[in-house]
Formats: structure tokens, sequence, C-alpha cells
């Protein structure tokens, strides 16, 4: 148990080793409990439609977003993209899949001009979104890719066959215990409910480490406008290749469109 805690709170940190992209410079913000998250924040390089904010997988960094701010600084959008607790120059060493995270995102917002944001996830970042979306009405839309529907099923998919149930059950407690937080409350299907702002779910239909049915669950709850995209032969990690992203465009476009608020 004391190892499946460890594994799943403790995820591998990969270093930033890359200088921020043309537009962008180094940001940082504080967290509630006082950690430093640390990231990039791009400015448009047109008249700003709005804000992208993007949020990487489990034992990733920022340096994943360099498409995503490739391709929609130039297309009008600021985008910010930070290392999440635990992961990349980030402080902290303790992963909570969006327990602590979805209030870090506050943080994030509360330093964008009004104007619609968008929050772009992959995996954990996927499930962080849309955690953060229940509770920030600042938030227009939601892409999230190849979410897990809550921690504690996806854990048990993941758990090595030698781990009995009451072992998986001890691990979620020390986890809980370590980490602060409740395992069984870390549900973007039980976050769904609360979000009423477009949500675009996409999902490789190969992928075997988060099953398709997690998002399709999600779907089933969100509150809001929705779609799930179901991307054939990809797998995780795969599902947002180049002709998703047209769909992911069009997605974000319409919905900052009619969300854009008026300059003064």
């Amino acid at each position: 148990p004391a190892l499946g805690a460890g594994g799943l709170l403790y995820p591998s940190r990969r270093p930033v080793t890359q200088a921020p992209p043309e537009h962008c410079i180094d940001a940082s913000v504080t967290t509630g409990d006082g950690l430093t998250l640390r990231g990039w924040r791009c400015a448009a390089q047109d008249d700003p439609r709005g804000t992208i904010v993007y949020l990487h997988g489990i034992a990733d960094n920022r340096t994943s977003a360099r498409g995503v701010i490739e391709r929609f600084v130039r297309r009008g959008y600021g985008v910010v993209a930070f290392d999440s607790r635990g992961h990349g120059a980030s402080d902290g060493d303790i992963c909570t899949y969006g327990f602590h995270e979805r209030h870090d995102v506050r943080r994030i917002l509360d330093t964008l001009p009004p104007s619609p944001i968008v929050l772009v996830g992959t995996s954990l970042g996927a499930a962080i979104a849309l955690q953060a979306a229940a509770i920030d009405d600042r938030v227009t839309g939601v892409v999230a890719a190849e979410v897990f529907s809550d921690l504690e099923t996806v854990a048990r998919e993941r758990a090595p066959r030698v781990f009995s149930d009451a072992s998986i059950r001890e691990a979620f407690r020390i986890a809980g215990e370590r980490g602060r937080f409740d395992v069984t409350a870390v549900s973007p299907v039980a976050s769904a409910a609360s979000i009423h702002a477009p949500v675009l779910l996409v999902h490789g239909a190969d992928d075997i480490d988060t099953p398709p049915d997690h998002s399709r669950r999600v779907l089933v709850r969100l509150g809001g406008p929705k779609r799930l995209i179901i991307v054939p032969g990809a797998g995780h990690n795969g599902a947002l290749r180049a002709d998703t992203w047209a769909l992911v465009e069009q997605f974000i476009h319409t919905i900052v469109n009619a969300r854009t608020i008026p300059r003064s």
C-alpha cells in the first residue's frame, strides 16, 4: 500500500530545459498554500481575442504547450502555461489530481485580464480543467483530452494485479493522509454537472491507459453545451493530432466569438 500511495502521489519530475518561445516571458504565481508555480505567459500577436490556459499531463511540464502557443498566439490568443505543482520547475512534490490544483487554476485566472478564457488540458490537465471550471464561472469553455472520470476508478484500472482490493483501499488512505486530500473526491464526472460552459471532450478510440468510457461518463453528466470526439486509431496522448486540432480551433473560435468582451 505504501508503494502504491507513493506511485500515485509522486510523479516523476521532468525538468524545464527550454527557453520561453517567441512572444513569451517567464511568469510565476503563488498558490493558496504558499507554493510558487512557474510558467510562461505569451502575448497574442494581434488584437487579443481571449486567453488559452494550457494544463499539461502527468510527469510533464509547460514545454508541451509549445505547439499550442505557436498555433494560437498567431491567431490572436494569449496563452498561459504553468507547470503544475510537483511538476517541472514549480514548487511542491505531491500531485493531488485536481483536488488542490483546481484552486491553483483560480489563482492563475486572477492574473488574467477580463476576456474569454478557455482551458485546454490533456490527461491530468484535462481532469484539473474540468474540476476548475466547476468552481469558476470565468471559464468560457474547456477542451479536455483523454480525461479520467474519477481518480479512484482510473487508479484501480492501472494498479498492478498483485494489488488486492484491500491493498488499494489502504494505498488510497495513505495517499490522502500524505497529500491532505480525499482521493474519492477527485472526480471530473462529479464536477461535470456544475459546469455550464461549453466543453469539448477528445479521446483516442484505442486508449488503453484511460479508456474512452471515462470521457463518455463525463459527457453524460455535463450540464452545458457538450461534444465528444472519439479519434480512431489514437492511443493515450495521441488524440490531439493534426486533424483533431482543426475541430478544436473551430470550437474555441465559436465560443470565444460568442463571449468576446468589447474593449472600453
